[in-house]
Formats: C-alpha cells, structure tokens, sequence
C-alpha cells in the first residue's frame, strides 16, 4: 500500500518507522540531532514550503536507506491516510 504525502511525493507504507509531530517532538534534543544529521547527509526531503507540522521516518527495506520527509499536514492526519489507527482497531489481543 502507499500514502499519499502531498505534492507529488508518495511512500511505500511498509516503509514507514513513524509519523511524528514536528512541534512537540522537536523540544527533544535527540530529535533536533537526528533532523540535523538527516539534513547533513541529504535524507530531507520537504514536501511543503509552508509551514511544516509533521514528519515522516521512512526505511527503505530493501536499500535500508532511511528518508525522512517534511509535511505540512499534521501527523494526525497523516495517521489516519495512513490507516494506521484501523489496523490498530483491527487488532485480536493474541496478536499484539
């Protein structure tokens, strides 16, 4: 399955590590290290030239080069156009 970041920019589900909110992630120092190191080695990709909200850590399976990618959405929304939360819902207990 893919999702859709914005733009014309758009992911293997699979790949994806996390979806974060920028605003309250980045108050952790380990958070503002690993964007800057990411920005140092050329792995940012902003999809927006607005104001970002979110991002999105992305591992590619098969290269195990990771990405990540800078969105104006929320990462709420990014949650749910993922389906995330539905496959969390969809869950049996013995299978957590």
């Amino acid at each position: 399955m893919y999702l859709h970041l914005g733009e014309q920019e758009t992911i293997r589900s699979d790949d994806i590590i996390g979806i974060f909110d920028l605003e309250n992630t980045s108050i952790s120092k380990a958070t503002r290290d690993l964007l800057t190191q990411a920005e140092k080695n050329a792995q940012v990709i902003n999809v927006t030239d607005k104001l970002p909200k979110s991002f999105v850590l992305c591992q590619n399976k098969k290269t195990g080069k990771q990405k990540i990618y800078i969105l104006q959405m929320s990462a709420a929304t990014m949650y749910k156009r993922s389906g995330f939360i539905n496959r969390l819902a969809e869950q049996k207990p013995e299978d957590i």
